[in-house]
């Protein structure tokens, strides 16, 4: 089903369609009549002779046409603000559930092995152990709250040693299931031999439960802190990304700290797509004075485009570089490119390549419009495999703690 949205409202007395000096040549959408009315038309050819014979007239289009333009810019807007908060969401809600899911999978993990730790230090504790004994115990328990060397950290790695030690418990009377835990450590079957020469039996194998154990429920808290550490990172990408509770006035921006925020929001998509996004931001950039919600609007919309354009398995880079007095942003992708009959039309309100539904057609016509609002620049370049869309923005200036925009051309 599909549902029409109002744009404008015409009554009793107003004027609507094509107006002198307008340059509207075909109508942007469809008009319905509710009620029973009588119109008045005026064909295109007499226009020149109204504004001649009644300037009056002249004014009132011309008024007319000022209140509808601005009606309208507000209103598709508010119109293309909303679609970005559905996509933002979306890929929000989609970034959240995967660290929630892992924290929630840790947290009941951690229970569970938290009482198989109990059971194991009671029944270890049961044990009398000479100071040699117990000097090897803890050790080994200290390799515990170590990682393996980064190079023994492939997938592969921790196959071959979840392996060897699974043998070495195999041999020793212990639970192979106990190698898992302790392959995630820095412990060794050397470390476990050493155990082995000073304990033997019962005491050996109540030694290993407790050390297993204690290795499990030191894995699941990591995972759950890096969960909710993750979730951390996502609710101050978003707090960043909104500028929640900052003034609607324009203020110092880090333009690199909203790329890398957004790059976060969309990541979802982009693995979705299996889709490479990569940040090339130089660092220690100048910061731009600009609206920054409107700014992040501004590369949400670009980075969009470049994953609806890019091939599944595709790649996306954005730069961000000072060049002399201005901060450039690029975001370029390996799509199939704009045609060249089109390029010039990518902006105009309502046109859209996408299909009846996927598109509104107002995306790049809002960028552009926020753009020039931030006093920049924006623009593109596009051959098939290569697009790239350039944003300039005006750099800090005097060292004064004052941040200043060049002024807006003159019309």
């Amino acid at each position: 089903m599909k549902f029409l949205s109002p744009v404008m409202e015409w009554h009793e007395g107003n004027l609507t369609g094509a107006l002198p000096y307008s340059r509207m040549t075909v109508p942007p959408g469809n008009s319905i009549v509710h009620e029973d009315a009588e119109l008045f038309t005026v064909d295109r050819e007499h226009f020149r002779e109204f504004t001649i014979m009644c300037p009056e007239f002249t004014a009132v289009c011309v008024h007319s046409m000022l209140d509808r333009a601005r009606l309208f810019t507000s209103t598709s807007s508010q119109d293309e603000k909303m679609a970005s908060l559905g996509k933002f969401s979306a890929g929000l809600a989609h970034e959240l559930n995967n660290p929630a899911s892992a924290a929630a999978r840790s947290a009941a993990r951690l229970a569970e092995q938290m009482t198989e730790a109990e059971d194991a230090a009671r029944t270890l504790a049961g044990i009398t152990m000479n100071a040699g004994q117990l000097a090897v115990l803890d050790e080994v328990r200290a390799m515990c709250h170590l990682v393996p060397p980064s190079f023994l950290d492939s997938p592969l790695d921790r196959a071959d040693r979840v392996d060897a030690l699974a043998e070495w418990l195999d041999d020793h009377g212990g639970d192979i299931d106990q190698a898992t835990p302790l392959a995630e450590t820095a412990v060794t079957v050397e470390a476990l031999e050493r155990m082995a020469g000073v304990m033997s039996g019962e005491c050996l194998e109540d030694a290993l439960r407790w050390l297993s154990s204690c290795c499990a429920v030191r894995q699941a808290s990591t995972e759950f802190v890096e969960s909710t550490r993750r979730i951390s990172e996502l609710v101050a990408s978003v707090k960043g990304f909104t500028y929640m509770g900052r003034a609607s006035v324009p203020e110092p921006v880090n333009v690199a700290r909203g790329l890398s925020d957004t790059a976060r929001i969309v990541g979802s998509k982009a693995r979705d797509k299996s889709v490479t996004l990569k940040l090339d931001l130089e660092p220690d950039m100048p910061p731009a004075r600009a609206f920054g919600s409107e700014l992040n609007q501004i590369w949400i919309n670009l980075i969009e485009n470049a994953l609806d354009a890019v091939p599944y398995g595709g790649e996306i880079t954005v730069q961000a570089r000072r060049e002399f007095d201005s901060i450039v942003v690029r975001v370029i992708d390996n799509g199939h490119g704009i045609p060249s009959d089109i390029k010039d039309r990518i902006f105009d309100p309502f046109f859209t390549t996408k299909p009846v539904g996927e598109g509104t057609g107002m995306g790049l016509d809002i960028v552009r419009r926020l753009v020039f609002q931030q006093r920049g620049e924006i623009d593109v370049a596009s051959e098939p495999g290569r697009t790239e869309f350039r944003v300039a923005l005006p750099v800090a200036g005097p060292t004064t703690g004052q941040y200043q925009i060049p002024p807006a051309p003159s019309t």
